[in-house]
């Protein structure tokens, strides 16, 4: 027998991590299963075959995961068993790999798997969620409108990304483009015009002084500049892999003015979706806290949900923790009051995760609104100052000229 590391949250909604020993990984995910935990990570001690942490074949995500789901809630609906349903949906997926994913679900569900041990053994391939509400749909014997909640939840977080990517190509494209202008003009353009200003002893502005040492600057040393900032940028993101390194830096990203409260509300939406979704599939409130943590992406506000944990172990309604313990909008906390008083909890989440939703896409619709312009005016102005600091000497000598 192997010994093998794995990752769970207890029924309690505590995460819980530790070592066992066992023939496969297959029979750890069945032990914790027995124990009532939901499985998190299983893999070798090393971590070589992490269920989400280590081997990561994204062979089917995005649309083609969305789309997935989503037929086959609709054909379980339909009434057809399993198997025949995956076997109906073996071709749905572009490329070959994904169908291939597809092919070994198929398999393994026909061997006598559960529909959530066939997805998890694709190892990293769907996402802790996406899992645990397959594990809870099959629970509760409503895998079919598990899986139908499970689809609207990624469609809405496709939509909202891909309309984020969409507005953000021309910005960077212009970007790009205008600061590749920039590097030009000063590193090969402009040192072009310095012996001329110099044979001719023209008087040289301080404007283009400055510029011109800048141009000489990436003229020279460019190549180490790059390399200086790789390297740096390098070192920021191994720091940012220490857990408190990374949680000190959230919670300064938090206080950021604009940015912050708009990070905020994402990952509100994100919690309440989250647990909108478990709750209405049948998970405990405490189990479904405990999966809400990983999802959310800010580490302060991830950590801030530990002590939220515990007192509604300890007795406490999930409104007055967050309250307490946590930094959550009060908006967020009072329609969690109202679904904990009428009984619709889960519901309540749901509706207040589409209005954080809205407010998220607004935000950025407007930030991306105004940054065309802003970018536009201020790459102009950064332009006009290298003509400037060219034409200003040039002035001066057919001044002297005549």
């Amino acid at each position: 027998m192997a010994s093998f590391h794995y990752k769970a949250v207890t029924p309690a909604g505590e995460t819980v991590e530790g070592r066992m020993d066992a023939a496969s990984v297959e029979d750890v995910i069945a032990r914790l299963q027995e124990q009532g935990n939901v499985p998190l990570e299983a893999g070798d001690a090393a971590g070589g075959g992490s269920l989400f942490g280590g081997l990561r074949r994204k062979t089917l995500g995005g649309a083609a995961l969305v789309e997935f789901t989503r037929q086959l809630g609709i054909l379980l609906h339909a009434g057809l068993p399993l198997d025949r349903s995956l076997q109906m949906l073996q071709e749905l997926p572009e490329g070959e790999r994904a169908r291939h994913v597809v092919t070994r679900i198929r398999d393994r569900v026909r061997g006598g798997s559960s529909l959530s041990r066939a997805l998890e053994e694709e190892h990293g391939v769907f996402p802790k969620l996406y899992l645990s509400m397959v594990r809870a749909g099959e629970a509760g014997g409503a895998l079919d409108a598990a899986l139908a909640r499970l689809a609207d939840y990624l469609e809405r977080a496709r939509t909202l990304r891909e309309s984020v990517i969409g507005a953000l190509v021309y910005p960077a494209f212009l970007l790009f483009g205008v600061l590749g202008s920039l590097v030009l003009l000063l590193a090969f353009v402009l040192p072009q015009f310095v012996p001329i200003f110099h044979d001719m002893n023209v008087p040289i502005p301080f404007i283009t002084r400055a510029l011109m040492a800048v141009g000489s600057l990436l003229h020279d040393w460019g190549m180490l500049l790059l390399a200086v900032l790789i390297v740096l940028g390098l070192w920021v993101a191994a720091r940012m892999r220490d857990p408190e390194t990374r949680r000190a830096f959230d919670a300064r990203l938090l206080r950021v003015r604009v940015l912050g409260p708009l990070l905020l509300k994402v990952d509100t939406a994100r919690l309440l979706r989250t647990l909108g979704s478990l709750l209405k599939n049948g998970v405990s409130l405490l189990s479904a806290l405990g999966i809400a943590r990983q999802v959310v992406s800010n580490r302060e506000l991830s950590a801030q949900l530990a002590p939220a944990t515990e007192a509604v172990k300890g007795g406490d309604s999930l409104s007055r923790a967050l309250a307490t313990h946590t930094a959550f909008p009060k908006l967020a906390i009072q329609i969690t009051m109202v679904g904990e008083e009428s009984g619709t909890l889960d519901s309540m989440l749901l509706r207040a995760a589409d209005t954080y939703d809205g407010e998220v896409k607004s935000a950025i619709d407007k930030m991306l609104a105004a940054l065309v312009p802003v970018l536009t005016i201020v790459m102009a102005l950064l332009v006009a100052g290298i003509m400037l600091s060219i034409l200003l000497p040039l002035l001066s000598l057919t001044g002297s000229i005549q």
